[in-house]
C-alpha cells in the first residue's frame, strides 16, 4: 500500500489525498461499466490509499451517485473518505424532458433513464443538491463545485447562467456551507477565467479545473495560481493528461494521441516526443512525469484522475508516487520543455 501525502484547502476545513478518483468514466462514458466493475475499482483506490472520490449528477445521469453512494455504504468507508459532487444540472425522466446541449456531447453507456437540464438559481442549486444527497445517501457532502460555469462551455447562454448566480444561485451555495451541509463550495470547468470571474463575486473555497495546467500547458504559473493562492481557493487538477496524449504518449493510437479532447496538432505531437526523449534518458514514465508535475505547484490541493479498471488505479497511483530523479526535472527544465520557474516536485509517498 502507498501512503499517499494530504494537503489541506486553504479554508483548513478539507484534506484531500495528492490522488483523487473521478467517476466520469465510471459512469460508462463511452463504455459499458457494471456495478461490479465499479465496486472493484473504488476498492482497489481505497486499498491503494486514495481517501478522495468526486462525481457529478452528470456522470451516467445518476448512476455514479447512486454506486458510489452504495458501495461506500455497504464497505462502511464513509467517515475514510470525502466526496465531492456538482450541481447546476438537475436530472428530469428522459420521456418528458429534453436534454442539455453539451459542448463535447458525451455518450453515457447504458445511463439512468433521465436526462439533464442547467440550472443555477437558488431552487435548482438546492434540488440539486438535495437529489444528490438522495442517490447518495449521504448526510452531507463535503465539497460541492457548481458544474461547468463556464464561457467555453455555455457561449452564447453563459451570461444567463451566470445571471442566475448573481440573482440567487451564490446565496443558496452561502447558505449550504453556513449550515454544514457541505465544508467547501467552488466551480468544476475546464478553464481558469470563469473562476476567476465568479470568485470576484462570490468567495470560493476551491475549483476542479481540468487540462490547465500540464506538461504542456504552463500558462496559470503567471496569472491563474497566484491570483488563486492570494483568493484563498484550492485547486483540484483533472485532466493533467491533456485528454490522453501525455497518457500515452506520440505512439497512441488514434483514440488516446489527444490534446483538449481533440486529435493533437503535429507542434503538440513534437512537444510530446521531446518530453519522451527525457523521460527515456531518465527511466521515468511520461504519465508519472505529468501527474507529478501538477501536483508540485503549491496551489494544487489533489490531482483528479479516472479509471476504468483495477489496474487503471494501479497505475494512476503509481505516476503520482514513483521515485523521479531531481535530474530529470532539471534537463526538462534546461531543454526549455517546462519554465524555469514551475515548481519542481518533492518526496511523494513512501511504502507502508
Amino acid at each position: 500500500m502507498v501512503s499517499l501525502q494530504k494537503r489541506a484547502l486553504p479554508n483548513g476545513r478539507v484534506s484531500l489525498t495528492s490522488l483523487g478518483l473521478g467517476t466520469s468514466p465510471l459512469g460508462g462514458c463511452g463504455v459499458p461499466v457494471s456495478f461490479e466493475t465499479f465496486e472493484a475499482v473504488i476498492l482497489k483506490a481505497y486499498e491503494q490509499g486514495v481517501r478522495y472520490f468526486d462525481v457529478a449528477p452528470l456522470y451516467g445521469l445518476g448512476k455514479s451517485e447512486h454506486f458510489l453512494g452504495h458501495v461506500l455504504r455497504v464497505h462502511g468507508l464513509r467517515p475514510e473518505v470525502l466526496v465531492s459532487t456538482k450541481a447546476g444540472r438537475l436530472l428530469k425522466p428522459e420521456s418528458r424532458s429534453k436534454r442539455a446541449e453539451s459542448l463535447y456531447g458525451i455518450n453515457w453507456v447504458d445511463p439512468l433513464p433521465f436526462v439533464d437540464e442547467y440550472d443555477y438559481s437558488y431552487d435548482g442549486i438546492m434540488r440539486s443538491f438535495a437529489d444528490s444527497q438522495q442517490r447518495l445517501g449521504l448526510d452531507h457532502i463535503d465539497i460541492l463545485f457548481l458544474h461547468d460555469v463556464s464561457g467555453v462551455w455555455h457561449q452564447e447562454k453563459y451570461p444567463l447562467y451566470l445571471g442566475q448566480l448573481r440573482e440567487s444561485g451564490y446565496r443558496a451555495c452561502d447558505e449550504l456551507r453556513r449550515s454544514g451541509a457541505v465544508k467547501a463550495i467552488g466551480l468544476g470547468v475546464n478553464e481558469t477565467a470563469s473562476v476567476l470571474e465568479v470568485a470576484a463575486e462570490f468567495n470560493l473555497d476551491c475549483s476542479l479545473v481540468a487540462g490547465r495546467y500540464t506538461l504542456l500547458n504552463h500558462a496559470p504559473l503567471t496569472d491563474f495560481f497566484p491570483e488563486a493562492q492570494r483568493r484563498g481557493i484550492g485547486i483540484i487538477a483533472g485532466g493533467v493528461y491533456n485528454s490522453g496524449i501525455l497518457a500515452e504518449g506520440s505512439r497512441g493510437n488514434a483514440l488516446t494521441r489527444t490534446y483538449d479532447y481533440q486529435t493533437a496538432s503535429e507542434s503538440i505531437v513534437q512537444r510530446v516526443k521531446a518530453l519522451e526523449a527525457v523521460c527515456e534518458r531518465h527511466n521515468v514514465a511520461l504519465a508519472n512525469a505529468a501527474s507529478q508535475f501538477v501536483y508540485a505547484h503549491p496551489a494544487v490541493t489533489s490531482v483528479v484522475q479516472g479509471a476504468l479498471t483495477t489496474a487503471h488505479v494501479e497505475q494512476n497511483v503509481a505516476s503520482i508516487s514513483a521515485p523521479i530523479p531531481q535530474a530529470f526535472w532539471m534537463d526538462l527544465k534546461s531543454e526549455g520543455l517546462i519554465p524555469k520557474e514551475a515548481p519542481l516536485p518533492g518526496p511523494m509517498a513512501q511504502s507502508s
